[in-house]
């Protein structure tokens, strides 16, 4: 009963497989093999336009270059209050794009509320030099609420994003989870939404370490060539990168992954819903469930081998909770299985 993160969860067989296919011989290094650049047309293919595509190590590493490329002098960043670049990585978005600094943004279940994100910005005068000056928004795809922003709005924050000239990131490490929830394309879930970049994720939905930054911009991939050098991101064997995306993709693995881990939340989020002693805290859209256990409950089910994180209360629950009573975050992945589920389900 694992519930802990899905990335607890190994790697699917057909990524190890590719690993091993192509650890043997030789290929030239540093993203110039003919297997990166067939998973960068790959990449092409399914974003269904050109696309600038860097290979990075860590989620992290994606999001810090993402808001590194739009910061300026006295730079401001802006995302939800409990975003992943802002409560979860350190720094090092700052740290990478040289001092800028990340705004939170209010809003429900982890989504930005796109009037407050205006409101925002708009503290952020230009004719203010102590201020600083906006330049970039960055939204979390799905968020880590385990919802998923609507392609309306996906609409309504881009609208935001370019009434003030900002460019609109997408922090996409469950992107595949969120595209299966909303049941659309990867095109539609970001460009033709207004999405200027993408940190697309692939560890945490069945590869072994494989992440990338996707640019649509094709005008600032040079600049982006150099700032990953800098940042020690640029692999020289980057083939086994390219091995575990070109397994992921293959035959539409990536998203029957993420359909088998949302389906797996589903069907948690419905066994806790029936119980008589726990319930939702609210509904979650992708494999991440957050859960209200009493306290003897949640003590029970983690002496029975179940693993699974506390949560901070968002704060407009605070207060909502009974003295025993606590939230939890339960994470289901590529890797969980029905009985495992039911098990969990039948302790609560």
């Amino acid at each position: 009963m694992i519930f802990s993160s899905d990335n607890w969860s190994g790697a699917h067989p057909a990524i190890g497989e590719s690993l091993m296919a192509h650890a043997a011989g030789y290929a030239s290094g540093y993203g110039t093999s003919d297997l990166d650049r067939k998973v960068e047309q790959k990449f092409a293919e399914i974003f269904e336009r050109n696309v600038a595509v860097f290979f990075v190590g860590t989620g992290t590493a994606a999001n810090s270059l993402a808001l590194a490329t739009a910061n300026r002098a006295g730079g401001v960043a802006f995302c939800h209050r409990e975003a992943h670049v802002i409560a979860d990585e350190c720094g090092a978005p700052g740290f990478f794009s040289h001092g800028a600094r990340l705004k939170p943004v209010d809003g429900p279940r982890g989504k930005m509320v796109a009037a407050r994100l205006d409101a925002e910005i708009r503290r952020f005068p230009l004719d203010n030099v102590q201020g600083g000056q906006p330049t970039v928004v960055s939204l979390t795809q799905a968020t880590e609420s385990g919802t998923v922003y609507s392609l309306a709005e996906i609409d309504a924050i881009a609208a935001v994003s370019k009434a003030h000239s900002l460019p609109l990131h997408m922090d996409g490490a469950r992107f595949a989870n969120a595209l299966i929830s909303l049941d659309t394309t990867p095109a539609e879930m970001t460009w033709k939404r207004g999405v200027d970049l993408v940190s697309f994720g692939g560890t945490k939905n069945g590869c072994w370490c494989a992440e990338a930054l996707v640019l649509f911009d094709l005008s600032s991939a040079q600049e982006m060539h150099f700032m990953r050098k800098r940042a020690g991101q640029l692999f020289s064997k980057s083939r086994f990168v390219s091995a575990q995306f070109d397994a992921y993709f293959a035959g539409d693995l990536w998203l029957d992954l993420a359909r088998h881990a949302n389906a797996m939340a589903a069907r948690l989020a419905e066994g806790i819903t029936a119980s008589k002693t726990s319930r939702l805290a609210w509904q979650a859209d992708t494999n991440e469930v957050f859960a209200i256990l009493k306290k003897d409950v949640a003590a029970k089910l983690r002496q029975r081998g179940a693993i699974f994180y506390d949560w901070p209360v968002p704060q407009d629950l605070v207060g909502s909770f009974a003295p025993d009573e606590g939230l939890h975050r339960l994470v289901t992945s590529f890797a969980t299985r029905a009985d495992d589920v039911d098990l969990f389900v039948s302790a609560c």
